[in-house]
């Protein structure tokens, strides 16, 4: 009976006349984008060198406790590619009086975790725990920092994991792809040796790491930040006494690349690839620079946004690729811009012809103010976005220390991206985005391929 129920309404409501189309309404416009306010914050030096930072934020009851180290891959030997970031493995794995069980449980204890990660320029030892245990995490980060153990019998494991990891990466097209191209550029400095060998990573001994260790990790390379809820006064205690008997260490060596750029095409063979993996690019100016904001505005607009040139090309209009993208790659004092397209191996060729239409177009003509709006808006917006956690507001501290760039730098970037103009974007890609200087490097099928590009300049196989 239901059923018959049910099938008589559905018929009835067929013939029910169709009721009326609502008008379609234009969506009220966007708020102000609004300026990231710096939170207050305290900073301070103890006398072994190092600097502290101390930020007032947010209303949730945790805290965030970062110590960046400046060291990581950039202080490697051409020989040692990886054994920072092994370093940073067997820091994991307990210090002089805790084992990695014990520091596990502490941190959980405390409503949180703590992680190790080792960076190109930058390493860090961080924790996010409750705020009334802030100060018990300052001490347990000060003593991964300051008296790893540095275990040999897990060595052995922890290298069969990197192993492992190698040996993924280099499956992965667009890894290998990237790899070709920052070796291109940079030759043999530490920004252009991405991945070690597996007899590289089979000879490290724990004599090699605590070397390591000892020649670039100290209280003069380190910058403790702590953002969130906390007392000033007890955390300003617990930093100074976990971290005032540390030794100063020596200074940071930085030895700045010198990277090389000229219009090639760069052959990495895969044979059957149904993709072309693309990195077309150059060296740019690093954030120190007066047009850096600019020149990530012009980026945005050129293909490092859902709504750029590039990608509305290739993606949204040819079809030949489902996720396109543009970026400024930034280490210290080093920058490099590439757009980067995994696109299906038969349009290689067509692909890389609309990425230099598109940079040439820019170069020859203004984007339109409204088009230039758009992106100023996006921008502004995830500026802002990003800077609204802990980790956020720490992530972009170290930014600033790392590049030797003030405050101002964030207290304005959102009206400094709304400075830039049309003719300035212009002007920024006629600069430093000559199509003549960019390297390509393509992984792919080469004998699918090769006919397609051999016209965008030398081929190198």
């Amino acid at each position: 009976m239901k059923k018959i129920l049910l099938l008589l309404a559905c018929t009835a409501a067929w013939f029910l006349p169709a009721a009326p189309l609502r008008a379609q309404q234009t969506p009220p416009p966007g708020g102000e984008p609004k300026p990231f306010t710096l939170p207050d914050k305290t900073t301070f030096t103890l006398d072994n060198g190092l600097d502290v930072t101390l930020v007032p934020y947010g209303a949730l009851p945790k805290v965030t406790v970062r110590a960046v180290v400046r060291t990581g891959n950039i202080h490697e030997g051409p020989e040692e590619v990886w054994l920072a970031d092994l370093m940073g493995d067997l820091m994991k794995e307990g210090t002089t009086s805790r084992t990695a069980e014990d520091i596990a449980r502490e941190a959980a204890d405390m409503g949180g975790s703590v992680e190790v990660a080792v960076g190109v320029d930058q390493s860090f030892v961080s924790g996010d725990v409750l705020s009334e245990y802030g100060p018990a995490l300052v001490e347990l980060i000060a003593d991964i920092l300051q008296h790893p153990a540095f275990p040999a019998s897990e060595l052995d494991r922890l290298k069969r994991d990197r192993i492992r990891q190698v040996s993924i990466a280099r499956t992965q097209p667009g890894t290998i792809a990237l790899e070709t191209f920052r070796s291109v550029l940079y030759g043999n400095h530490p920004y252009g040796r991405l991945f070690p060998t597996e007899a590289m990573l089979q000879s490290y001994t724990v004599e090699d790491i605590r070397r390591f260790y000892e020649e670039n990790v100290g209280a003069g390379r380190t910058h403790v930040y702590v953002v969130g809820r906390f007392d000033e006064g007890a955390m300003e205690d617990a930093i100074r006494t976990a971290f005032g008997g540390w030794a100063r260490g020596s200074e940071p060596a930085l030895p700045l690349p010198q990277p090389r750029s000229e219009r090639a095409v760069h052959l990495v063979d895969l044979p059957g690839a149904a993709q072309s993996n693309v990195y077309i690019g150059l060296p740019v100016i690093d954030p120190s620079h007066e047009d850096y904001v600019a020149l990530q505005v012009t980026n945005a607009l050129l293909g490092g946004s859902f709504a750029s040139r590039i990608t509305s090309n290739i993606r949204e209009d040819k079809g030949y690729t489902y996720s396109p993208y543009s970026t400024v790659s930034a280490r210290y004092r080093d920058a490099y811009w590439a757009e980067i397209a995994a696109v299906t191996t038969s349009v290689t060729g067509p692909a890389i012809r609309e990425i230099f239409n598109e940079i040439e177009r820019l170069r020859a003509e203004p984007p339109s103010p409204d088009e230039l709006e758009g992106i100023q808006n996006y921008l502004a917006g995830t500026f802002v976005l990003q800077n609204s956690s802990r980790s956020g507001i720490i992530g972009q501290l170290a930014f600033l220390d790392l590049h030797g760039l003030d405050d101002d730098y964030l207290r304005t970037y959102v009206q400094r991206v709304y400075a830039v103009t049309p003719e300035e974007v212009q002007r920024i890609a006629q600069t430093y985005l000559n199509p003549e200087d960019m390297v390509i490097v393509i992984a792919g099928d080469v004998a699918q391929i090769r006919d397609q590009v051999d016209d965008f300049g030398p081929l190198v196989p």
